[in-house]
């Protein structure tokens, strides 16, 4: 089963904003990397209002290397909900991402592997207030799903996350750490308007 607003082989890349656009963002990031946390606190507003206005559409690819090296589940089981909330429109999709980094806990604690503490979080989104959302976390239907996008970030070359590229090209205003220099410096390098 594969969610809404997904492409690609398996639905492995989730797209917010026009499926046809001529540009493209993509951005690599695992749900329990505090540098991904650091660049969508920073960036991610950002990036869907310019996703938004049709400067480019954002492809997310995501990691679960964390689980791996810290050890538990939570960045896949994150990864599932946030499949479920992709089938809710991409609006949800990106308001339970910004809420599920807003609420990241340290890297060492696997929180996210609690499907109560998923939910919890999703209820900042009113569009996620349904029983099919909830039945979809409770029950993991996207686990396997989640399980081929990991399996695709492992396949793609990327080695570190946050990882942003715009039409293939890496974005320089944001570092390793997940800095960026300034809102105004990162849509410098975006295709203009």
């Amino acid at each position: 089963m594969i969610p809404a607003n997904t492409r690609g082989p398996g639905g492995v890349i989730v797209r917010y904003g026009d499926p046809d656009a001529a540009h493209v963002l993509s951005v690599y990031a695992d749900l329990r990397c505090p540098y991904c946390k650091r660049m969508e606190l920073g960036l991610g507003a950002v990036m869907e209002q310019a996703a938004d206005e049709g400067r480019f559409a954002v492809d997310h690819h995501f990691g679960t290397f964390i689980d791996d090296s810290a050890g538990g589940s939570g960045s896949l089981e994150a990864l599932a909900a946030l499949g479920a909330a992709a089938d809710e429109g991409q609006k949800p999709f990106m308001l339970f991402l910004r809420a599920l980094y807003a609420d990241q806990p340290r890297e060492d604690v696997d929180a996210f592997a609690d499907r109560d503490t998923l939910l919890r979080i999703a209820d900042e989104v009113q569009a996620l207030h349904t029983d099919e959302f909830r039945r979809k976390i409770m029950e993991r239907t996207y686990l396997p799903w989640a399980a081929q996008v990991s399996a695709a970030f492992e396949t793609s070359g990327v080695r570190s996350t946050p990882t942003v590229l715009f039409d293939r090209v890496p974005v320089s205003a944001i570092n390793a750490m997940g800095y960026a220099v300034t809102p105004e410096a990162f849509l410098a390098e975006a295709p203009p308007p």
